[in-house]
């Protein structure tokens, strides 16, 4: 059945559409933080389809919620008042720390940063965009010309002007042998200088955490200090949080809030999480920055009822249950775990992330060198001990990303981490 629908996939669909494992797999049903496929096989999700089915797979409290929606309006567009749509956008309006907020909804993240980039360079009248090195923000004609990560940017052609910026990595690059100070102030005096050679960019976009790249991140407090010169400026600052959002973290609800002591970005964008499966992104900004457009727009399918209401419950039960708090505990006793097993393993350069979004790092034993078929082979392995999970990184996709749902439980954790023991040993056998 499987092999049948893999002949399928690869007569209709294209060569760059990227799938997981030598044997792909098709995935039939899930529940909890459990998944199995076309044959049965139960797999534990430390994935959760690339960070997006955030709370549980069939959480009953979504699921409910979607039926109820379904049978009673699904579309309607945003030509007519929406409900639903009103009252997640109160909602996320509050959670964003954005003060006068307005949200506008699309139906992902790569729209998402879209139109977080109309916004800004409308705004400032200027279609020069800082971005970090490394960085991923979508696979649109605008967002991939911002990507800072070559493995995912097949085009030099762009309607923006990019420039990129040093410390979205801190164990690599010019600045990583300083120490965390020295690193922040080399990074700001590097894009000081930047800026002396150039009109005044529109806006920075940056991931608190890099979500493709690897799951790496600056020390706390880089943005803020990016923030300072930034604001002298009159540059605003976008903050990708499509990974980082809702709370995965364990720290604080969003990624921006490690760098908070001069509070919210002007533009956040959203999406994955959210919707627990449901496609749902979007855009908060202040006011006047949200209303600066001239001329009409809609959204045919953003803000849609039904991905609102499954929005709206998925969020009730993720404030309702503290698993932001979950993702903290659980996240740490797994992080702690992993660096434990990591100390046994040679392969391992770096076990590093926060709450629920772990990356470990592989390069070519007594080296810096990335060892991208290190990490297909602990895929594969992984899923053969019955554990998913994902690979990223800016050096040939050399990172294993881990990023279970955020109802994962101890025990839960405890085997996920004991499958990635013997399935990253298995490199030096």
């Amino acid at each position: 059945m499987t092999d049948d629908l893999l002949g399928r996939h690869r007569d209709v669909l294209p060569d760059w559409l990227a799938l997981y494992y030598q044997d792909p797999l098709e995935i039939t049903h899930g529940e909890g933080r459990y998944v199995w496929d076309a044959h049965g096989t139960k797999y534990l999700d430390f994935f959760g389809g690339i960070l997006t089915t955030m709370t549980a797979h069939a959480l009953p409290e979504v699921t409910k919620a979607v039926t109820e929606q379904a049978g009673r309006i699904i579309h309607s567009s945003t030509l007519y008042l929406n409900r639903p749509m009103v009252e997640l956008a109160e909602r996320v309006a509050q959670l964003s720390g954005i003060p006068d907020a307005r949200v506008f909804f699309t139906t992902s993240g790569t729209e998402a940063n879209d139109t977080a980039l109309l916004l800004a360079t409308t705004y400032r009248r200027s279609n020069t965009i800082l971005a970090m090195r490394n960085s991923y923000h979508g696979r649109s004609f605008s967002s991939v010309g911002i990507t800072g990560n070559r493995g995912w940017s097949p085009t030099s052609l762009s309607p923006l002007q990019t420039m990129y910026v040093h410390g979205g990595v801190r164990n690599r690059g010019p600045f990583a042998a300083m120490d965390d100070d020295g690193f922040v102030r080399a990074c700001v005096d590097d894009l000081t200088d930047l800026l002396g050679h150039t009109r005044p960019p529109a806006a920075l976009i940056a991931e608190p955490i890099q979500g493709v790249g690897g799951f790496t991140s600056p020390p706390d407090g880089l943005y803020a200090a990016f923030r300072e010169v930034l604001s002298e400026r009159g540059i605003l600052w976008i903050a990708d949080e499509v990974q980082t959002g809702w709370g995965r973290t364990g720290d604080h609800f969003w990624g921006w809030q490690a760098h908070d002591r001069n509070g919210p970005p002007d533009i956040l964008t959203f999406a994955k999480g959210i919707g627990n499966g449901m496609s749902i992104g979007g855009v908060v900004a202040r006011a006047d920055i949200m209303n600066c457009l001239d001329s009409n727009s809609i959204s045919t399918f953003g803000g849609t009822q039904v991905t609102m209401a499954a929005g709206l419950a998925n969020l009730t039960y993720l404030l309702e249950h503290d698993l932001q708090g979950n993702a903290r505990r659980v996240g740490g006793l797994l992080i702690e775990r992993l660096r434990a097993v990591a100390a046994r393993v040679p392969h391992v350069r770096e076990v590093r992330g926060r709450g629920l979004m772990i990356g470990v790092e592989l390069t070519t034993p007594g080296s810096d060198r990335a060892d991208p078929d290190a990490a297909s082979a602990v895929l594969e392995a992984a899923r053969a001990g019955g554990l998913l999970i994902g690979k990223g990184g800016g050096h040939n996709t050399s990172a294993l990303r881990i990023a279970p749902p955020l109802s994962l439980t101890v025990a839960e954790a405890e085997e996920g981490a004991a499958i990635l023991d013997h399935a990253l040993r298995s490199l030096d056998q």
